[in-house]
């Protein structure tokens, strides 16, 4: 009997000492779409600290002076960071340059959106995130809310007429194949003409969009997602670009500028991908 006695006590306190070392967590996300995951899993308590600049409306309750600023997505502020004392610090690829020296400061957990299957990885990110708060079960039935809520709108917007995406950037357009709107929603991506050509800088590659360009593709909807007002740069001039598409006999495009913080800064977290969701649903059934 003593063995099992031994045991049962030394699981009891290996449980009660990961429950108080969950309890006594203390995040710094410079990931909107994690912190958005735990607000929405009740997890929000953990969180000590986070880049105030460029924080989406939707979670602008982080904005409290009870959460440290630690700059931005791109600038982190290291000494703030240090003076939060985080127990785990997640961050995406925008921030990969700075991992060591995250790894200095505290645990870090890389939670960007990679691989093939977006759904997929989103919701092994969600996952883990929450079984390292013992909150695996809320997890389950926030996911299972969320796959009913695409499927709805997958068979609601089944039948819409071709869509195009493009990133605002300084006054230029470019073409962007975005994972909500093509791989979650499954909407089909237009052809690209091969009079449109595409240019490659390092590793990434750039499909430039003129008026002539949108035109030729003719999309019945032309959503955009302004990068420059999200960093705080100048907004895309809507007249200015629709005077060039009825230059070029495209005024009948449905033109939707996309909340800004949200497609660009945020995204990847339960909150945001219902957001975006909804916010394309509601540009496409007009």
């Amino acid at each position: 009997m003593k063995p099992t006695v031994y045991l049962t006590a030394a699981l009891l306190a290996m449980t009660t000492g990961l429950a108080q070392s969950h309890a006594a967590e203390r995040v710094a996300s410079f990931d909107f779409g994690s912190l958005d995951t735990l607000d929405e899993l009740g997890l929000g308590e953990h969180v000590v600290a986070l880049p105030k600049q460029g924080l989406p409306t939707y979670l602008e309750h982080y904005a409290d002076e009870a959460y440290r600023d630690v700059g931005g997505l791109r600038s982190p502020d290291f000494d703030a960071l240090r003076d939060a004392e985080p127990s785990l610090i997640l961050f995406t690829g925008r921030q990969n340059e700075w991992r060591e020296e995250f790894e200095e400061i505290a645990e870090v957990m890389d939670t960007g959106l990679g691989g093939d299957d977006y759904l997929v990885t989103f919701e092994e990110n969600v996952t883990r995130l929450a079984e390292r708060f013992d909150a695996g079960e809320a997890a389950a039935e926030s996911l299972q809310m969320l796959h009913e809520h695409v499927d709805s709108a997958r068979q609601r917007l089944a039948d819409v007429p071709l869509t195009l995406v493009a990133t605002h950037n300084q006054g230029n357009l470019m073409l962007n194949t975005h994972p909500v709107v093509y791989d979650v929603l499954d909407l089909s991506q237009p052809t690209i003409p091969e009079s449109v050509p595409s240019e490659t800088r390092g590793n990434r590659t750039f499909t430039p969009l003129s008026s002539e360009a949108i035109a030729e593709i003719a999309p019945a909807t032309l959503l955009i997602v302004d990068r420059s007002a999200a960093i705080g740069d100048e907004a895309i001039e809507l007249d200015a670009l629709r005077g060039e598409l009825a230059r070029v006999g495209a005024d009948d495009i449905n033109v939707v500028v996309l909340t800004p913080e949200l497609w660009y800064l945020s995204g990847g977290g339960l909150q945001s991908l219902m957001l975006q969701i909804d916010e394309v649903a509601a540009a496409l059934e007009r």
